[in-house]
């Protein structure tokens, strides 16, 4: 007998496509990406398009009913939930990578208008796009806008082109407001990504991105101290003693500099990464941080349904072969529950302006109010500046 129907999740439902294509891999990345310099990576790219419609109309499928489900998925437990959820229309559709403008604008219109037909879009949907400056030129942009695109996320990463070249950035600086006059020529919505901390890049120069990134009046603007990662470029340069790591109090510098200028810009922090103006928040991210629905499409990409995660096969060659031999390319799952769950609605609670709701807390906040990381605000608690340095540590303090 199949499980009862669940009443419809009041969170909002999207959807992730993951492009895990680049013409170059920066040195800093860990991302699942790949350069397709081989033929069989290169017929894959080729290829990803239809592939990923595949899948789509498939995860469509399973969540319709639980014999699609327990027919493209290998766990029992996992497609007996995942039918029990409704096909709704799409609140967001999030295009990332990767580099989703490595493919032709053809394909990722192909993208949209499969994701419109199987759950149609919500009135006001949000649909980004994340690209590189120099993969778009108008006329790309001017299709994906014609198509249903209303948002763009390019990588900027820094204004200047040393910390550019550090990084192995393939684009230059003057192309980056190019992209950004564009993008708003066609009606796009506009957030650009920085990176902060990168070795050798000053507090000057760090401001230098800040007021070139301000003077381009983006909708959005994204700040990530940049985390080197084992096994990249920038990990290797660091043993060889090539580069010097950057120091936490330079990292906190930058990043209080990046709240005040953003501030004083206009820019309100919604979330400890992200600033907006009024009206302009990512709702997919947003998504994220509220334990919102989501199903994510290509390679190594992650679903949320209820307390269930799940995520794809990582390589694209493993990924493409699920998908021919007719399932699901599902990796692995895990249901969320106990203190890993209140672990995550602490986590995420806390990342955002909006607080955490003090109900249901087991320990006391007061001392952190007196230590300066957290404001009060009625019911809720805030991370303070501070607070949002030592987001780690708050959580942890009261989660254990």
């Amino acid at each position: 007998m199949p499980p009862p129907k669940l009443s419809r999740p009041a969170a909002p439902f999207g959807l992730y496509i993951h492009v895990p294509f680049c013409k170059r891999r920066c040195g800093y990345c860990d991302f699942n990406t790949y350069v397709p310099a081989s033929p069989a990576l290169r017929q894959l790219a080729d290829s990803y398009r239809q592939l990923a419609i595949q899948e789509m109309d498939w995860a469509y499928q399973a969540l319709a009913s639980q014999a699609a489900a327990e027919q493209r998925l290998d766990n029992l437990a996992l497609a007996q939930q995942v039918a029990c959820l409704e096909n709704r229309p799409l609140e967001t559709v999030f295009f990332g990578g990767g580099t989703p403008t490595f493919l032709p604008d053809a394909d990722l219109v192909a993208l949209l208008q499969a994701a419109k037909s199987l759950w149609g879009l919500q009135p006001g949907a949000e649909v980004t796009c994340e690209a590189n400056p120099d993969t778009v030129g108008l006329a790309y942009l001017e299709t994906l806008a014609k198509a249903g695109f209303n948002r763009v996320s390019f990588g900027a990463q820094s204004f200047s082109p040393e910390v550019l070249a550090s990084l192995e950035r393939t684009h230059r600086p003057e192309q980056l407001g190019l992209a950004v006059a564009w993008a708003k020529q066609v009606g796009l919505a506009v957030s650009l990504d920085l990176i902060y901390g990168t070795p050798g890049e000053s507090l000057a120069s760090w401001e230098q991105t800040l007021d070139a990134t301000i003077e381009l009046e983006p909708d959005h603007v994204s700040c990530y101290a940049l985390t080197i990662e084992p096994g990249t470029p920038l990990a290797r340069q660091l043993a060889g003693g090539l580069i010097a790591d950057t120091s936490q109090d330079d990292l906190a510098s930058k990043y209080e500099l990046a709240d005040l200028r953003l501030s004083q810009a206009g820019y309100d922090w919604y979330e400890i990464s992200n600033w907006a103006k009024p009206g302009c928040l990512c709702r997919h991210n947003l998504a994220y941080w509220h334990g919102g629905q989501w199903w994510g499409i290509g390679p190594g990409a992650h679903s949320s349904l209820g307390r269930w995660r799940f995520w794809n096969q990582t390589h694209p060659a493993d990924w493409a072969g699920a998908l021919e031999a007719g399932r699901l390319p599902l990796a692995g799952q895990e249901l969320v529950q106990g203190q890993a769950a209140e672990l995550e609605r602490i986590m995420l609670g806390l990342r955002l302006a909006s607080g955490l709701p003090l109900a249901g807390l087991k320990v006391p906040v007061d001392s952190l109010v007196a230590e300066g990381l957290v404001n009060q605000l009625g019911e809720r608690i805030v991370l303070t500046v501070r607070g949002r340095l030592l987001a780690d540590l708050v959580t942890r303090r009261l989660a254990f």
